[in-house]
């Protein structure tokens, strides 16, 4: 695998190494001793799995009790994926992210705990799987405004127009509003 870092301190785009022919391809999306050989000692506790249509943003999602790093990649379809730095300590505090993660090129992310993340549908549907570090906790669950202009994420909105949002993350509150991590 392949890890790069990121403009954003502790952030990694990762790339493993894919196997194909005529039959398709092999890849290994997750190894334990080749994640700690780079320096990323990680136990994760809970997979997810998300399908959303084309033009639907989920984020920007966070928690503030059991925060969760997640390793994330799309299996099917494109996302721009985005993450905001919360960590005050942090050299990148306030500055946030983005990627184009696609099915076909096969790339993750590795967000830390103490990011807000979020992604937003490119393709006609997207499947969005992840591994957490830590399990939800919905009562501590916090929505960073998409569209917070302290955050500054720009978005790749197709045709300009306004992205699909759940009631949550309508009600997301700004960068005023929401805690930071240490």
């Amino acid at each position: 695998m392949n890890f790069e870092t990121t403009p954003l301190q502790d952030v990694l785009l990762i790339t493993p190494r894919v196997f194909g022919d005529e039959r398709g391809f092999f890849m290994e999306s997750w190894n334990q001793q080749t994640f700690a050989d780079a320096g990323l000692d990680i136990e994760f506790v809970q997979d997810n799995h998300s399908r959303s249509a084309r033009g639907t943003l989920r984020g920007m999602h966070f928690q503030t009790e059991q925060a969760q790093g997640k390793l994330v990649r799309v299996t099917a379809g494109a996302v721009f994926d985005a993450v905001t730095d919360l960590r005050r300590s942090s050299a990148t505090f306030g500055q946030s992210y983005g990627v184009e993660l696609r099915a076909d090129a096969h790339n993750m992310l590795w967000v830390p705990p103490g990011f807000a993340h979020g992604f937003y549908v490119l393709s006609e549907s997207a499947d969005f799987l992840y591994k957490t570090s830590d399990y939800y906790h919905p009562e501590s669950e916090v929505c960073l405004r998409w569209d917070d202009p302290t955050a500054a994420i720009e978005w790749p909105l197709l045709e300009g127009q306004p992205p699909t949002l759940s009631g949550k993350d309508m009600t997301g509150l700004s960068w005023d509003q929401i805690p930071n991590f240490e």
